[in-house]
């Protein structure tokens, strides 16, 4: 009986794509790292302590698989997850797209797939949830639009604006003038905001009220994941230094929205190609000599963010007797191999982590389909046999 979870696991490491399931089934790798960011995340679900922190390695070297397993085990300290990889769509530069990417893909505990609106739903006007929200909007953040927005969101009964409040929530803003039309109109009072709102100048104030809004609902926290922050490299010298500035939301702990935590994966050579390739430094004081700061300690961040090493041997043998375990399940057979014997097979794969897997499964699926794979032969009872290369004649003389 062939084990269809496993072939999905067996599938995606194959091809090498990332995936959620992968990330839940192999975590036991790197323990150092995964016991720092469990600290942090217990940190978060039990004092709302926010934190952030940025880890870099080699093309190929399980990255983003970290991500997916941090993803994972935030779900299981039912804490909502976001996750996004960086983009020319989605440039660390501008806040705004980034708050509307990071929304589409917000998946909340024990959910498959993203969205969270469906719990916002719920919460009706004059509720404690909604109370505390509208206060909270009205007096923590540095514009007070989001009030007038929810406010309205909670209390219009024409499902067309609803659908248009909405929308804001989720990153498309709309301009000031039709939600202060659709404010009037339900509540016969104007619009009196002490900042007026721009997206490009205020949309920290939703990322604020989302993570309080999460809190409020019951979640231990928000977590978000960030992959490929290297190409915030291919930004002109300025945008640069402005994602820098806009990353200090997510890592400083006085600058950080409240419960959360952020990871941001990038390529181990950053610090040569980039920080030092283009003198970031040197930029940041030419171009903003008087406030260098946050993006002068980010700077500093990534210059020592902790580097992914290549697996130990030891590490390594635990994922291939998975990969051994999940193959059999996955095609309804018993390979009983040494470790030696699949660690050996992993030589054809190179120096990267993920061609290194694809190599042992390979090997796998020769000893399941033809019974022999190189010198290692599989017998009734899947057990494995080796057999040498014997000379011909011609070649003994």
């Amino acid at each position: 009986m062939y084990d269809f979870e496993a072939r999905h696991i067996i599938e995606a490491l194959r091809s090498g794509i990332p995936s959620r399931a992968v990330g839940q089934y192999f975590s036991e790798a790197r323990p150092r790292i995964m016991k720092e960011i469990s600290g942090r995340l217990d940190m978060v679900c039990e004092q709302g302590k926010s934190s952030g922190m940025i880890i870099s390695g080699k093309y190929g070297e399980g990255k983003t698989h970290l991500l997916n397993t941090v993803f994972n085990l935030a779900h299981s300290n039912n804490m909502v997850v976001s996750y996004l990889s960086l983009s020319k769509e989605t440039p660390m530069d501008k806040l705004y797209l980034v708050y509307q990417k990071l929304i589409s893909n917000t998946y909340l505990p024990r959910r498959r797939q993203p969205g969270f609106i469906h719990e916002l739903e719920k919460i009706s006007a004059g509720s404690p949830v909604a109370n505390e929200m509208l206060l909270y909007a009205l007096k923590q953040l540095e514009t007070d639009k989001l009030y007038y927005l929810f406010r309205s969101y909670l209390n219009t009964e024409d499902a067309d604006e609803k659908f248009l409040l909405q929308a804001d929530l989720e990153g498309d803003f709309m301009a000031n003038a039709p939600l202060k039309k659709i404010y009037r109109r339900i509540f016969n009072e104007p619009v009196k905001y002490n900042v007026n709102f721009t997206k490009t100048k205020h949309c920290r104030d939703y990322f604020s009220f989302m993570s309080h809004l999460f809190s409020q609902m019951g979640y231990h926290g928000w977590v978000i994941l960030m992959d490929e922050t290297e190409l915030m490299g291919r930004l002109g010298k300025k945008a640069r230094l402005n994602a820098y500035r806009n990353m200090a939301d997510f890592l400083l702990p006085d600058r950080c929205p409240e419960a959360t935590f952020s990871v941001f994966a990038l390529s181990a050579s950053y610090t040569e190609d980039v920080i030092e390739g283009k003198h970031e430094y040197e930029n940041l004081a030419e171009i903003y000599p008087m406030e260098q700061e946050p993006a002068k300690t980010v700077l500093d961040l990534l210059v020592r963010a902790p580097q992914l090493l290549p697996l130990t041997r030891e590490e390594f043998n635990e994922v291939l007797e998975k990969i051994q375990d999940f193959h059999g399940r996955a095609y309804g057979w018993k390979p009983n191999l040494s470790t030696e014997a699949l660690m050996e097979s992993t030589q054809s794969g190179g120096y990267l982590l993920r061609t290194k897997i694809r190599a042992a499964i390979e090997f796998l699926d020769q000893l399941y389909q033809y019974g022999k794979a190189g010198h290692t032969a599989i017998d009734e009872l899947g057990r494995e046999t080796f057999t040498e290369d014997i000379p011909v004649i011609e070649d003994i003389e």
